[in-house]
């Protein structure tokens, strides 16, 4: 059985594409990790196909995949936001954006048609994705005195700490990301030592 803090996700971007009739469905699926970075990926989608008439998206995050979103974007309701996060839920992945771009064919292909090629579309993008497992990891900000520098390191290396920032003053300060589950005994940790103290931060 999983560990409630591990889920699977894409390693990378990856597209899709299906036609019908004369319309073409471009699909893109993106590994994310917050709804900023989402809208930003979609801005950059809306202004690269502008001429596009629909950017239908679903999204799904956190490995309790309990965060999660669909558009349609104009077309009728439940024909293409539902379709896609279902594509996410049958490959059961987490941290992942699936965008699907239509420029119309001029032949409308109705509910049952748009439901179809939205859903193949991202399927296609998400079978040529890579597959991978991940860990959900919770930023943390660590303060110690310098000659605490080679126990922190040693705590650092035992927990799995990704550095993602570091200062060496005379009061050193490093900011990491570290395995959810692993969050609250680094915590307690750090807080024994003499003059070092962690928290959670802002992610």
């Amino acid at each position: 059985m999983p560990a409630p803090d591990t889920y699977r996700t894409i390693e990378q971007k990856s597209d899709g594409i299906y036609r019908d009739r004369g319309s073409r469905f471009l699909a893109f699926a993106y590994p994310v990790q917050s709804t900023d970075e989402i809208k930003s990926i979609l801005a950059t989608l809306r202004k690269q196909y502008h001429d596009a008439r629909h950017h239908c998206y679903a999204y799904r995050l956190g490995a309790a995949k309990n965060e999660f979103r669909s558009s349609d974007d104009g077309e009728p309701s439940g024909s293409a936001g539902k379709p896609i996060l279902g594509q996410i839920r049958a490959f059961d992945l987490s941290n992942v954006l699936v965008v699907v771009v239509r420029y119309f064919g001029g032949t409308l292909l109705g509910v049952g048609g748009l439901i179809q090629a939205y859903r193949s579309a991202a399927a296609d993008a998400l079978r040529k994705a890579r597959i991978i497992e991940a860990e959900e990891t919770d930023p943390v900000h660590i303060r110690y005195p310098y000659p605490l520098t080679n126990e922190i390191m040693k705590i650092v290396e035992e927990e799995k700490i990704r550095i993602v920032e570091q200062v060496f003053t005379g009061d050193c300060s490093l900011l990491g990301r570290v395995r959810k589950s692993r969050l609250h005994g680094l915590l307690e940790r750090i807080n024994k030592l003499p003059g070092a103290t962690a928290e959670p931060a802002g992610s």
